[in-house]
């Protein structure tokens, strides 16, 4: 969303400004300016109505209500992260492993609806990378490696901003403790981001989760009450609806009790970068490249062959298998063939 601009909101219709900035209509019910009943009006066809008394008894003009308006849809646009800043590329400089050996590689540059997965034994420095990712690193982290954004050195407030934030991270351990319904949750959210159609966006996230999980919920059952897996699939479904980072991070979900693929391939619908670290060779497949860690550092990075999607499409069979066994103990069916 565009940041926006005097002149134009002084000439556009107070139903065009509503349109592209539903919060704006508490700004016009505060100052008194019916905007229902004028949506075909622009401002400057409004104010040339009132009569020039009334402008001074209740002490406004058209170029003050104008600036301050510009002032409170910019300082809405900041708290709700949507100042119109695309990302639509993430770089990664080098820097060392932990003995202070250099990093393999001279940049590696990350695309929108891109997956990339992460690999590495534990412990060799796999979350120590998406941290990296996450505070937008320059130098300034014990692998003394760089982030860009845009090809760019990241704007701080990447860092600092407590609404505007570069990355969401997902991982394993997902647990509710608010005492509410999976629709008043999602209804907190989207109000909070200050959504106009939250009720189609609700639903949307909860077919979207539905669609990820092998049990399904509906809008009235507490979150207290979803088993980890439909925790998990109900946060990726918001993550990749409803929130405005443009980078999601991963860490682990190989046991989330999810459909992974379908998963990944909500996340890049929606315009995300996605980076995953996992020992799933499901997820290592699927992604793009694959990043290889060893002794905290980037040992080198690998483009996926012919032959390794071919695996995967092998693999994945017998992991469709595998769900369907699981599915049947799950409903308390006797198993007698594998399908």
């Amino acid at each position: 969303m565009a940041l926006p601009v005097k002149h134009e909101l002084s000439v556009i219709k107070i139903g065009q400004i509503l349109t592209r900035y539903p919060f704006a209509a508490t700004f016009f019910e505060n100052n008194g300016i019916p905007a229902d009943s004028n949506k075909e009006k622009s401002l400057d066809e409004y104010f040339s109505t009132i009569d020039e008394t009334y402008k001074e008894d209740m002490a406004i003009s058209q170029e003050h209500f104008t600036g301050q308006l510009e002032e409170y849809i910019t300082q809405m646009l900041s708290f709700l992260g949507d100042t119109g800043t695309k990302v639509d590329s993430l770089t990664i400089l080098p820097g060392h492993g932990k003995t202070g050996e250099p990093e393999n590689f001279s940049h590696l540059t990350i695309k929108k609806n891109e997956i990339i997965s992460i690999v590495g034994p534990t412990g060799s420095g796999k979350s120590r990378l998406l941290a990296d990712i996450e505070w937008a690193a320059q130098n300034d982290t014990p692998t003394g490696r760089s982030i860009l954004i845009n090809n760019e050195q990241p704007d701080q407030k990447w860092r600092y901003s407590s609404s505007e934030k570069l990355v969401a991270q997902l991982s394993q351990n997902m647990n509710f403790v608010m005492d509410l319904s999976v629709h008043e949750f999602l209804e907190l959210h989207a109000e909070s981001r200050m959504i106009s159609d939250r009720k189609n966006i609700i639903m949307k996230i909860i077919d979207q989760a539905n669609h990820l999980s092998g049990e399904t919920f509906d809008t009235e059952t507490p979150i207290t009450a979803l088993s980890g897996g439909q925790s998990r699939a109900l946060m990726i479904a918001d993550t990749a609806i409803l929130s405005s980072s443009p980078i999601i991070l991963i860490d682990e979900i190989e046991n989330a009790g999810i459909d992974r693929k379908k998963a990944l391939e909500l996340l890049i619908s929606e315009g995300k970068i996605v980076l995953i670290a996992t020992h799933d060779p499901i997820l290592a497949l699927m992604g793009n490249r694959r990043i290889v860690i060893k002794n905290g550092g980037i040992e080198k990075i690998i483009e996926n062959t012919d032959d390794e999607r071919s695996i995967l499409t092998e693999i994945e069979i017998m992991d469709k298998k595998i769900q369907s066994l699981r599915r049947k103990l799950r409903n308390g069916e006797h198993l007698t063939t594998i399908d």
